[in-house]
């Protein structure tokens, strides 16, 4: 059985405040003619199919659209519900929708039931694990723990268990959007963090056949038979080395995996460039950038005048003007964000509790409150996404 997968389509994002709609668009049409072209018999969506609970109109119709050309071409689709996404108004009309081949898994309740569809050599049951937020869903899996970890595992119980009443040699496939150990981030990626803790051992996945991940944004693979797809568009600059692609996976009659990178449709080349003003100006070095959607980073010691006026005119594109002036180590003047970059909520706020206690940071019992309370917020921001 041959497989399409792909996730994180963060339909009605923007980039820099520059529409992407149109190349959404474009992806949705490049998909349709992969399947098409390379005869896929079924398709999968690990997640984010939204960039937000409450997505814009253009991103509804544009989905409506997919769904439509989708089920048109009578190829199965499979698709789970991420973080970004609002998992109660995806997965309204489910079962309607359901009629017409497009399978959404949005409810962590059904995780253990399958979408079962066939080939020449049998049964492949395709199981829809949807973003668990741990908070809200430990309770309903019966998980032993409070993490990510726990209800992947109970998830995965109930995924084996299943399974295991099936007749022998039905093949298995899971999708999941969850941040697997190995995996590299990028800057676009919403943090999922619990307890300090946010990816998953793969172990979790012992037993399936392929598992097809959603969330981080880079195409990857964790083992042969756990990848990610990445997302198909880049949307932050961390991107600009990301070759964007999807996953053509043949499933074989005996269950192994064999996988194809199918190139994505990239509307404008990312570029990072760095120096002092006059050196970019100048530099014949970046002619090749002069097309791309640029993020200038300038080191001149003193800010020059009028920067994202002169740099336009070379590079037009350009949406992101950074200042991290050339400084030697330990001046006081180092830029704040130059001091956090790279650094976790967790890791910021225990630093401020050792700023303005003099040098004393936090002890256990505090480290574990300012756990609580940032786990707290982030839920807090979930649940109300859920609600709306």
């Amino acid at each position: 059985m041959r497989l399409l997968h792909t996730s994180d389509w963060h339909l009605g994002r923007s980039f820099h405040r520059v529409s992407l709609l149109h190349a959404q668009r474009e992806f949705i049409d490049h998909l349709v003619q992969t399947v098409r072209e390379r005869q896929a018999d079924a398709v999968l969506v690990a997640g984010d199919v939204y960039d937000r609970a409450v997505p814009p109109l253009a991103a509804v119709e544009l989905f409506d659209d997919a769904l439509h050309r989708l089920a048109e071409l009578g190829v199965p689709t499979v698709m789970i519900s991420g973080n970004h996404d609002s998992a109660r108004r995806l997965g309204v009309g489910a079962g309607l929708i359901g009629r017409a081949g497009i399978h959404l898994r949005t409810d962590p309740a059904a995780c253990g039931t399958p979408v079962v569809l066939a080939d020449a050599h049998g049964d492949v049951a395709f199981y829809g694990l949807p973003y668990l937020e741990p908070a809200l869903v430990r309770e309903e899996l019966g998980a032993a723990g409070p993490g990510h970890t726990a209800v992947l595992r109970a998830a995965m119980e109930r995924v084996r268990a299943d399974l295991a009443a099936r007749p022998a040699g039905t093949r298995s496939v899971v999708l999941a959007h969850a941040f697997v150990a190995g995996g590299a981030t990028s800057d676009s990626e919403r943090d999922i963090t619990v307890g300090g803790v946010a990816s998953v051992p793969a172990e979790v996945f012992h037993g399936v056949h392929y598992t097809a991940l959603g969330h981080l944004h880079g195409c990857q693979t964790i083992t042969d038979r756990i990848r990610y797809s990445g997302s198909p568009l880049a949307y932050s600059f961390s991107e600009a080395d990301h070759r964007k692609t999807m996953w053509l996976v043949d499933l074989d009659a005996d269950g192994s995996v064999t996988a194809e990178r199918v190139d994505c449709p990239v509307p404008r080349p990312l570029a990072r460039i760095r120096g002092r003003l006059e050196e970019l100006l100048d530099d014949p070095g970046l002619d090749r950038h002069e097309e791309a959607w640029v993020e200038a980073t300038l080191t001149d010691p003193v800010r020059p005048p009028e920067p994202m006026a002169r740099l336009t005119r070379r590079f037009p594109h350009t949406l992101s003007l950074l200042f991290e002036p050339d400084r030697p180590p330990g001046d006081p003047l180092a830029s704040y964000a130059q001091r956090l970059h790279g650094r976790s909520d967790r890791q910021i706020t225990e630093d401020f509790v050792a700023h303005v206690r003099g040098g004393q940071g936090a002890d256990e019992a505090e480290r574990a409150v300012l756990t609580t309370a940032l786990d707290s917020v982030r839920l807090d921001e979930t649940a109300g996404e859920v609600a709306r």
